[in-house]
Parts: C-alpha cells; structure tokens; sequence
C-alpha cells in the first residue's frame, strides 16, 4: 500500500523536480514475471523506477537498512519492507543467496523485480561491470530480462547530496531479452557471463555512458585509496594546484 502511496500522493512532487521522462514503456510486459535490470547513478533511481513504470517493481535494499536499532532503525525497516524492498547483504557470497532466492519467489509469483546490475552506485557516472545475479535469475526462472537506462539522475544528486535538484531525468526500458530456463547444473559461468555483458551492452547503447570493464566496487576502492585519480576524474584539480 506505501508503495502506490508514494507513487500516487507523492509522486506529483518528485515529478515537479525530476521531471521525468519515460521510454519504452511497450517493452514492459502487462502480466507476467520480468527482471528490470538498470544501470545505478544516484540514490534517486529506486524512487524513478516507480514513477515510470505502470506495474510495481520490487527492489533488493542492502542490509544496513533492516538492522537499525531503536525507534529510527524499526521506522526504517517497516518503511523498506513495506514499499517492496527486501534486504541483502551485498558482501557477496553464500550471504547473498538467501536474497537471490526471495527475488526468485518474487518472479515465479508473476511480478517485476527490479535490480541495479553494477551492485553499487557508479562512482563517476561511467558503466561498470555486471554482476551475472541478474542473469542467473532469468536462467533458473526462465523471465525475460529489460535491459533498463537511467540518465539525468546523478547530475541533479550528485554523491553525497540528500535533497536531488530540479533537473530532468529519463528512464528508458530496452526490448526485453528472452532467457529460456534452464535447470541450475546446466548454467555455466560462461553463459551467466555471456548475457550480463549482452544486458549491459544494450544499457550502455540507450543510456550513453562510457563501459568500464571493471567491478565498480573494486573502482570505488581504488579512488579511496587514490583521491587523485578520483578528483582527476571528476574533472576537480586537487588541492594545492
């Protein structure tokens, strides 16, 4: 019910400041299970989704979200669960297993399950690498995949900033790629390789960044540890020049 509160009262506003476009709406299927696989610039892009597509789109969050404490961490966790979101712990692994299996549940159910290939916001609004969660979900499901771009969004929040800009945004869904499912033993790495880097090509065409070849956690780290290269790459000079 939150969900459709925030889409319906709230939404208005969000588009008074995002102003957003939508494009190819066609390729979202009116009944039926498909996984909505989107490139992440801003914090905004999980309240965008809503507000373009016509059906709900159910979300993974990352954990910290569910484990607050006191009356702050309960609001938080009954606010998350409540709009479609569930957690998973994004330190990879069996930890994350027990997400991917909930997001099953969701597609065999007959709805969308929206997710942001990359794992993690981009850290200088370049395309990186796709996790093949995505992939293995439409194998094991048989779902098609909606290869999803989101532009405008980190020039109107960019990191760090709470309360986005007026801007304008686009959300674009791509022609659904047909995955026939497949028995878990007979998917190989290669195959869950094979059709990220095809979801992530067709993000890339649509949405106009520049693909990085690169987990974006491992740049994000990287950048921490090397604030130069990061101020370089945003165009900043660093300090002192």
């Amino acid at each position: 019910m939150l969900y459709w509160f925030f889409v319906k009262i709230l939404g208005p506003i969000a588009r008074l400041r995002m102003h957003p476009v939508a494009k190819g709406l066609n390729n979202i299927p009116r009944h039926g299970a498909a996984i909505v696989a989107a490139n992440h610039l801003a914090v905004i892009d999980d309240a965008l989704l809503p507000l373009t597509s016509p059906r709900m789109i159910h979300f993974m969050g990352k954990a910290e979200y569910f484990e607050g404490k006191g009356i702050k961490g309960r609001f938080k966790k009954w606010w998350f669960s409540s709009v479609g979101v569930f957690p998973v712990d994004r330190s990879g692994g069996s930890k994350s297993l027990g997400a991917l299996a909930h997001a099953r549940e969701i597609l065999e159910a007959g709805h969308l399950f929206g997710i942001h290939v990359e794992g993690t916001r981009s850290p200088d609004g370049r395309l990186y690498k796709g996790h093949t969660g995505a992939a293995r979900l439409a194998m094991e499901t048989g779902c098609p995949i909606i290869p999803t771009a989101i532009i405008g969004t980190r020039d109107i929040q960019k990191p760090g900033q709470v309360i986005p800009d007026r801007g304008r945004t686009t959300v674009v869904y791509g022609e659904p790629i047909t995955v026939e499912r497949r028995r878990e033993d007979e998917v190989t790495r290669q195959e869950l390789r094979d059709l990220t880097d095809l979801v992530m090509s067709r993000i890339a065409q649509m949405s106009g960044q520049e693909y990085v070849d690169e987990y974006a956690q491992v740049a994000k780290r990287r950048m921490r540890e090397s604030p130069l290269q990061s101020d370089e790459r945003d165009g900043e000079k660093p300090a002192g020049e």
